[in-house]
């Protein structure tokens, strides 16, 4: 069955546009014109990712996110916003979204990091509730007191658990299985995004700067590291 993708934006032609683009390309899409019906229709049947534009009436698209993830609900979301400040981005990828694109934009990128999300849902789809904690996984992750889990796809640091979303949690699991060595932005890029997404080095620095907030906020000391020019790295306090 093709993915099911659906497509909010109150600019009808954006969403017009947006759903033939999709559709061209085989997805099954169903829009919705504000945040309400979003909400509504999340919640009544599923979709494999979910493209929302932020600037939505009666509720936007960063408070639809910030729903979804306070029920439970992981699906992708690839946010869409026309403004284009650092702060204005946070505060979707804050909400719990997957990853931005700012208007205008080309269907091209649209399309790969749409295919980026859905990759990655793929490949990494949570266990079953009730399987073991992190400490019970055999590939669980560890330097100093952080433990990542990719099975269960849950961290901690010490015994508090990081509350992560989907592209953050990937970005803390691949620096830390690299431990020691400095990433760069490419190969970063290459193996969180997908190969199909653009290097955008305010976009990773953006990431980057959400885990260490997280990491801080739950006791843990310095442990990404930026080398200047090059990329970043998970260090031993």
């Amino acid at each position: 069955m093709p993915d099911r993708v659906l497509v909010a934006d109150d600019d009808r032609a954006v969403r017009e546009a947006v759903a033939r683009a999709l559709e061209l390309e085989g997805y099954d899409v169903v829009t919705a014109a504000d945040g309400v019906e979003t909400l509504v229709l999340t919640r009544r049947s599923s979709f494999s990712a979910l493209v929302l534009d932020v600037m939505m009436p009666h509720v936007d698209g960063v408070a639809v996110c910030r729903v979804l993830r306070a029920d439970g609900d992981r699906t992708p979301v690839l946010m869409l916003t026309a403004r284009a400040g650092i702060p204005d981005r946070a505060d979707g990828l804050d909400a719990g979204a997957d990853d931005y694109l700012p208007k205008p934009f080309e269907v091209p990128e649209l399309l790969a990091r749409l295919r980026a999300l859905l990759r990655r849902a793929a490949l990494t789809a949570s266990p079953a509730e009730g399987e073991g904690e992190g400490e019970e996984d055999e590939d669980v992750l560890r330097t100093a007191s952080l433990r990542v889990s990719p099975g269960t796809r849950r961290a901690w640091w010490d015994v508090a658990e990081l509350q992560l979303t989907r592209t953050e949690f990937d970005l803390l699991e691949l620096l830390v299985r690299n431990e020691g060595l400095v990433l760069d932005h490419a190969a970063i890029y290459r193996d969180v995004w997908g190969p199909d997404a653009g290097v955008d080095a305010k976009n990773l620095a953006g990431y980057v700067g959400y885990l260490r907030r997280k990491l801080t906020e739950a006791g843990a000391p310095g442990l990404i590291h930026t080398v200047r020019g090059v990329g970043y790295a998970v260090r031993r306090p």
